[in-house]
């Protein structure tokens, strides 16, 4: 018996610009897969991941089918964080962890949690660590701690490997399998690394511009 979609996209065109950046965009992301999105730079991926969120205006259809707690989880391309602004990485992650606001102080129910979710991504003891202070690597793997608590039903994610070396990386790929497999999480990921999609995927959208193929790993050019 086959998985129901979670995420239905239906003929989604968006124009950026004057142009054309998805044109009539068609696939379905099967519940508690690992769906990834490949092609060129510029090939609308990125866009598309925009619009499933509603962040961006298309035309067409994208619905979105919950059968658990709803939560969305969303590790973006790029995060500019100011160098000058003084917050630490235990601070950035109690923001939506705790009622009270982080400058007061952190509760001891968050920092143990805080504690947790830096250890899952490979960042043990970086708690008072400036978020202006780590490599793009490190923040980049703060981003992924703050998408996967609470657990997401839906979690997309938009080239997360990318400055990361390669034992996190591996590391990158279990937390994703195990999110798939522990919590039934459906996932969506951009991504140009032909083996990390080989390792993960379950099935491959390959996008340029429109939807130039979709099927398991083997069956789609990277």
């Amino acid at each position: 018996m086959s998985k129901p979609v979670t995420i239905d996209v239906a003929n989604v065109t968006i124009r950026r610009g004057g142009r054309i950046a998805v044109d009539g965009a068609t696939l379905q992301i099967t519940q508690g897969t690992i769906h990834v999105l490949v092609g060129p730079n510029g090939a609308g991926k990125s866009t598309l991941l925009s619009a499933i969120l509603g962040q961006i205006a298309f035309t067409g259809k994208v619905d979105m089918t919950f059968r658990g707690s709803g939560v969305i989880g969303f590790v973006p391309q790029t995060f500019v964080a100011d160098r000058t602004l003084p917050i630490t990485c235990a601070e950035f992650l109690a923001l939506s962890r705790q009622k009270r606001p982080a400058c007061f102080g952190i509760t001891k129910p968050a920092a143990a949690l805080i504690a947790k979710l830096l250890e899952r991504v490979g960042l043990a003891g970086f708690e008072k660590r400036r978020i202006g202070e780590l490599s793009g690597g490190e923040l980049r793997r703060v981003l992924i701690a703050n998408a996967i608590d609470p657990a997401p039903e839906v979690l997309l994610c938009d080239e997360p490997a990318a400055g990361l070396d390669p034992t996190a990386a591996e590391e990158l790929d279990k937390l994703l399998l195990g999110l798939r497999d522990e919590h039934g999480t459906t996932i969506v990921l951009v991504s140009h690394d032909r083996e990390q999609v080989k390792r993960i995927a379950d099935r491959v959208t390959r996008l340029e511009i429109t939807v130039k193929a979709t099927g398991k790993p083997d069956e789609v050019p990277l």
